[in-house]
């Protein structure tokens, strides 16, 4: 690195140097040589290229320095350009940092002053006709007059420089004379350059007086416009906030409303602009943002859109919007007859949308000998180990899965999309963000009893609504069906595999979650990866998702393939770092996902790949320059207190909220669940037992069902005998201390099965979901076979069975 100047330099100095910048989640630091001159600091990548090629310039006037660490420091002017910078040693960083924030100091003053003297110039507002002309000629007369002044100056100045010159050579030659015949001379001419010099002083006087009385004339004036047009700006921003609020107002009646007209309700009409309209655009309801092209190097251009419109809503997530301009005419066109025609549904009609609650009983703090529980859990799978209450959370399994439709609007946009490869980096966007409600969530959901389902009907508020139902014990699984307006439909079967090894509990979820698209039939899916809960003996409990998802789009051969990374002591990557590349059915990547699981996720389009050096495993790189990268998803903040309310999101908050109409299997209605959020755990300790016994009794029934139908009457009476015999008991009893209490689980699979349980196994059928063969993915999994909503509407739940 050359030699740096001491860090004192005028904004005409440049100070020069080699500094790491960071450039993308694939190529992390680079060296680049760095120039700061003029309260500018510009990049190259060479020496070399300072005569033709800069690489990017920031300025300091509006820029903000920040420190992060011993050699890295952050360079941003709000936004738009950002420079993450590493030095080679803390004092190298530190004599840039003095250095920067000298030319910062002073390119802020340089700008002030161009400000006052020149910036307000447009300030006066040329109005319409005659007077406009006359006050914009004002203004150019006055500004050359000025420059004429500074012209004066500069001509003066040069004059007293060259006659201060002239007069310090003949003193010097008056001191060295002796006394003699050119005494006379000498002190002629020392007379005629003073007299000089004194002229040029008085005239160069005479400008400044002059030209301090010009700006003192008119600055009054132009700060007086200035004022003007700051107040106008001000009035006219409350006035578009004042706007903002209506139309947020409006929608959201809309969205409320039960009785609509019939141009609203008619769907032929609503394919032309009406409620369908409206739906396609009601997740934009706040503020949009729209994107233009920077006139940056490729690597900082931002990411066009497609022919369409590029823009963020409100809701967390922006990118690429397939809306056609005839969409946002309509949608217009609605809200304004909404405010405006008198046949409206107006808000006396209007049924608003449920409040709901943002708040639950704070967490007790009840003390647990954790030895007392594990001494004998060590190597045994999760639903074999007894838990009380203690190490729960007030949700159940079917609950949490409810939780990954959070972040809903990711699929909705998805379903907007034209390019299946955009679409893909929703959907993957939206398989990351299904984690970041676990980073702080340590406690254990509820193991739902075989049976119980739980409804999320937010079909009012966000246009969806899904079903859960516990379709199987052993190995125990939950099928999920969520189906939206928006135009896509969600469906999975979790099965949970778990190992506790002593210091850390390993949860390997089984089983695929699919996504179908009903404009596009584009059907996607993939897998969960894994999740480690550490220091489950000693220490802070804390969670990590490591592993890897293929997202697949089966009709199009699309894939995205994301990998999170493990957390490592001794690695310098962020924590919970997830990289993602989406390919073609050919292979070619087209766009690079980076970001963290539990905070955002940016998206940047791939213009150009190139094989790089190998890697630590010998595998040689991919190297991908980028288009500048764009947030796709970022977390919702957690509500307040969420720390004393298991740190619950909002969503979460509203789950197990009673509501009335449910099924009798709903989640919200079981009782243990309950009381543990009213903070009664001894009496949801003892109600658990009870549920798990009622469970039991009940799979018991079902297997010697199971034998009697397959059986001869005299066999079915040996096998029951043999069912019900001491020998089993016993084998019960010498199993394991664990079977006493379980966790809603059969304990008597942790125990020697007696032949009739292996060779009958329990033949439940689930009650809203049938097995089946995918015949996309290849899979086989529990479907939604409809009824349940039906049956809700119709307030006839007879079929479901009394697991409460």
């Amino acid at each position: 690195m050359s030699e740096p100047k001491p860090p004192t330099p005028t904004p005409g100095d440049t100070y020069k140097g080699w500094l790491f910048k960071w450039t993308n989640y694939i190529k992390g630091y680079q060296r680049r040589w760095f120039v700061l001159s003029n309260g500018l600091l510009s990049y190259y990548r060479t020496q070399a290229e300072m005569g033709h090629t800069c690489r990017g310039t920031i300025n300091l006037a509006t820029a903000n320095i920040a420190v992060e660490d011993s050699c890295n420091f952050v360079i941003s002017n709000g936004g738009a350009q950002t420079y993450h910078l590493k030095a080679s040693s803390e004092v190298e960083r530190q004599r840039w940092i003095t250095a920067l924030e000298l030319a910062k100091a002073k390119a802020v003053h340089m700008q002030a002053e161009s400000d006052d003297s020149g910036d307000d110039c447009p300030a006066v507002p040329p109005t319409a006709g005659q007077g406009g002309s006359c006050r914009n000629s004002e203004v150019q007369s006055t500004l050359r007059t000025l420059s004429s002044k500074v012209e004066d100056l500069t001509t003066c100045n040069d004059l007293i420089v060259k006659h201060g010159s002239a007069l310090q050579r003949s003193l010097s030659e008056l001191e060295g004379i002796r006394v003699g015949g050119d005494m006379g001379e000498k002190i002629r001419q020392v007379t005629e350059r003073a007299t000089l010099f004194r002229i040029t002083s008085n005239a160069m006087i005479n400008a400044c007086r002059d030209f301090l009385s010009l700006a003192q004339n008119h600055s009054k004036r132009w700060q007086k416009a200035l004022q003007t047009e700051r107040d106008q700006r001000i009035r006219l921003e409350e006035t578009l906030e004042q706007l903002a609020k209506q139309h947020n107002h409006l929608e959201r009646a809309f969205r409320g409303a039960t009785v609509l007209p019939p141009s609203f309700s008619n769907p032929a009409l609503g394919n032309k602009g009406g409620v369908s309209g409206k739906c396609d655009a009601s997740d934009e309801d706040d503020d949009n943002e729209f994107f233009d092209a920077m006139e940056d190097p490729a690597e900082f251009i931002t990411v066009p859109a497609d022919p369409k419109y590029h823009r963020r809503s409100g809701s967390n997530v922006s990118g690429f919007s397939s809306e056609t301009g005839i969409d946002d005419q309509s949608v217009n066109f609605d809200e304004l007859s909404l405010a405006s025609n008198p046949e409206s549904p107006q808000p006396l009609e209007l049924e608003p949308v449920r409040q709901r609650r943002t708040r639950i009983p704070d967490k007790p703090n009840y003390y647990l000998n954790l030895w007392s529980i594990m001494k004998n859990c060590i190597g045994k799978e999760l639903s074999k180990i007894p838990m009380p209450v203690n190490f729960n959370e007030p949700l159940s399994m079917l609950q949490r899965l409810s939780e990954d439709l959070e972040y809903y609007e990711l699929l909705d946009k998805a379903a907007k999309c034209q390019s299946s490869l955009e679409q893909m980096c929703y959907v993957a966007a939206f398989t990351v963000s299904s984690y970041s409600t676990t980073v702080h969530r340590t406690g254990k959901p509820f193991n739902p009893l075989l049976g119980e389902t739980f409804e999320l009907d937010r079909l009012r508020e966000c246009g969806y609504r899904s079903l859960c139902e516990q379709v199987s014990h052993h190995p125990p699984a939950a099928a999920h069906h969520a189906l939206s307006e928006k135009g896509w439909s969600l469906r999975q079967e979790i099965t949970l595999a778990s190992k506790f090894r002593g210091k850390y509990l390993s949860i390997m979820p089984l089983g695929s979650i699919q996504c179908i698209f009903d404009k596009s039939n584009n059907h996607y899916s993939w897998k969960k990866v894994t999740t480690t809960v550490h220091n489950i003996i000693v220490g802070k409990l804390w969670i990590d998702q490591s592993g890897e998802i293929d997202v697949v789009n089966h009709r199009t051969g699309d894939r995205c393939h994301l990998k999170f990374a493990p957390y490592s002591y001794f690695s310098r990557d962020v924590p919970r770092k997830v990289t993602g590349v989406v390919t073609d059915k050919d292979g070619k990547a087209h766009y690079v996902l980076s970001g963290t699981w539990d905070e955002k996720m940016e998206f940047s389009r791939v213009m150009q790949s190139s094989k790089g050096e190998n890697g630590t495993e010998g595998k040689q790189r991919t190297v991908y320059q980028t288009l500048k990268a764009k947030e796709i998803w970022r977390k919702n903040p957690l509500p307040e207190g969420a720390e004393n309310m298991y740190f619950f999101s909002s969503l979460a908050l509203t789950l197990n909220e009673a509501e009335e109409g449910v099924a009798p299997t709903d989640s919200r209605r079981r009782p243990d669940q309950r009381l543990m959020e009213d903070g009664r755990w001894d009496e949801a300790n003892a109600e658990k037992q009870r549920l798990e016994e009622k469970q039991r009794t009940a799979r018991r029934e079902r297997e010697r069902e199971a034998v009697k139908a397959v059986s001869s009457p005299e066999e079915a009476v040996t096998e029951d005998s043999i069912n019900d015999s001491p020998l089993k008991t016993d084998a019960q009893e010498t199993g394991t201390e664990a079977s006493e209490v379980s966790d809603e689980t059969d304990t008597e699979d942790s125990t020697p099965h007696t032949p009739v349980a292996c060779t009958h196994p329990d033949n439940y059928q689930a009650l809203w979901f049938e097995k089946i063969d995918d015949p996309a993915s290849g899979e086989t999994l529990h479907v939604y076979k409809g009824g349940y909503w039906e049956a809700k509407d119709q307030g006839s739940w007879d079929m479901c069975p009394d697991i409460f």
